[in-house]
């Protein structure tokens, strides 16, 4: 079974955030002749990375609640530019799924998560995990109707 990894989207306040953000970082390296690819860049290398190869994704946090993954395809060491230390470039897909919300406390860095704990893709959640139509919702709605046990 895959091993994913858990990650706050610091500085978003949506999964459209996160989409602009790598959207122009894409743009940026396409620019400085550093490829393509969707990156994440973090100080730490997964010691489980096998696992989390075998079919695992970022889970990001945004807001306090798990709301979206991606794949991960691999990671690499880099030094970016301007940067002397190497980092650890966690390259994604691009495609951003999104999940049934769940509640996640703040933290820094990353955490590995299991399985069994990560949130259904939204697309997959049972009848009962939402409402039609709440994915048009703004976030701060959708999660105040949440915690109203309105949908």
């Amino acid at each position: 079974m895959a091993l994913h990894l858990l990650k706050m989207a610091v500085g978003a306040e949506s999964v459209a955030d996160v989409t602009r953000f790598q959207k122009s970082r894409r743009a940026e390296r396409r620019a400085n002749g550093e490829g393509t690819g969707t990156f994440h860049f973090t100080r730490n290398f997964p010691r489980r990375a096998e696992e989390v190869l075998d079919g695992g994704s970022l889970y990001w946090i945004i807001r306090g609640e798990i709301v979206a993954r991606q794949r991960i395809l691999g990671f690499e060491e880099r030094i970016r530019p301007g940067k002397r230390r190497k980092r650890c470039a966690i390259r994604l897909a691009a495609e951003i799924v999104r999940t049934v919300p769940v509640e996640h406390r703040p933290m820094q860095g990353w955490r590995y998560l299991k399985p069994e704990d990560a949130p259904p893709d939204l697309r997959d959640a049972p009848r009962g995990a939402r409402a039609k139509g709440t994915e048009r919702l703004p976030p701060r709605l959708a999660r105040e109707l949440r915690e109203l046990g309105l949908i």
